[in-house]
């Protein structure tokens, strides 16, 4: 069957990692252990043929032309089971757990779904482990620190689950066509799931406005008498700016407030 060229498709935001060193790198930043993979968005397949000869790999490509350039591609792998590819929308598919068994994610995320595709993997009691690529700003709001400038609500989430830091940072070069951006993959290790909305309420309240002090964004919600007296227990400043409270100072104020 003869597969008319791909052309990248902006609507799927899609950037062709191509860097065979960033590739490499990903794979050996994989953990180790019996889980399954999936990937979302394997594109031409370029981290897929990696993959594929390291564990089974399940994927999922919402493009219809990338879905049949694929399976040409990988016809051995598909029909030895080492690859089983999903053609459609995974946030579509994607129930309280994207599949039935045990699983890392290591993808090169399409930038415009990823933050939401880590939130729902972080949620997704089977999904392990999290190895993706995303756009650097998004990479570090995910891995950052209390007391840095980008800590914010995605942090604390994530530290909540489990353990998060950045593998390798990759340049626009990396991919065809090249991204205005930069890059960066990183790793998230859970230790839990996701699964307090309540939590995450309060987090969106204390983040709405990061410039202005964690006393005033939270007194739009809560009551001021509750929040002076939680303060004063946690030993917190009123003059506390959101990104310079801990995620265990979060998890005790919240436990104060509900």
């Amino acid at each position: 069957m003869k597969i008319k060229a791909i052309v990248a498709k902006k609507r799927y935001g899609q950037n062709f990692l191509k860097d065979e060193s960033v590739l490499r790198k990903i794979v050996e930043a994989m953990p180790n252990n019996d889980n399954k993979i999936v990937e979302i968005g394997p594109g031409l397949g370029d981290l897929t043929k990696y993959l594929v000869d390291v564990k089974s790999v399940e994927a999922f490509e919402v493009d219809t032309d990338l879905c049949k350039l694929l399976q040409s591609k990988f016809k051995e792998e598909i029909a030895t089971k080492r690859l089983h590819i999903n053609c459609g929308d995974v946030l579509k598919a994607w129930k309280s757990s994207l599949i039935d068994e045990s699983y890392d994610l290591v993808a090169n995320l399409p930038y415009y779904i990823a933050t939401n595709i880590i939130l729902k993997a972080l949620a997704d009691p089977m999904c392990k482990n999290i190895l993706v690529m995303v756009q650097l700003e998004v990479a570090e709001k995910f891995c950052a620190n209390e007391g840095e400038k980008v800590f914010g609500s995605l942090s604390v989430i994530t530290q909540s689950v489990g353990d998060a830091h950045m593998v390798v940072q990759v340049p626009p070069t990396a991919f065809e066509p090249p991204p205005k951006i930069d890059s960066a993959v990183f790793l998230i290790k859970k230790k839990r799931d996701r699964d307090d909305e309540d939590f995450e309420g309060l987090l969106r309240v204390a983040f709405k406005q990061p410039r202005k002090t964690l006393m005033k964004n939270l007194s739009e919600t809560y009551k001021k008498d509750a929040l002076l007296e939680a303060f004063l227990e946690l030993s917190l400043s009123q003059t506390v700016r959101p990104h310079q409270v801990s995620t265990d100072y979060y998890h005790q104020l919240y436990k104060k407030l509900i």
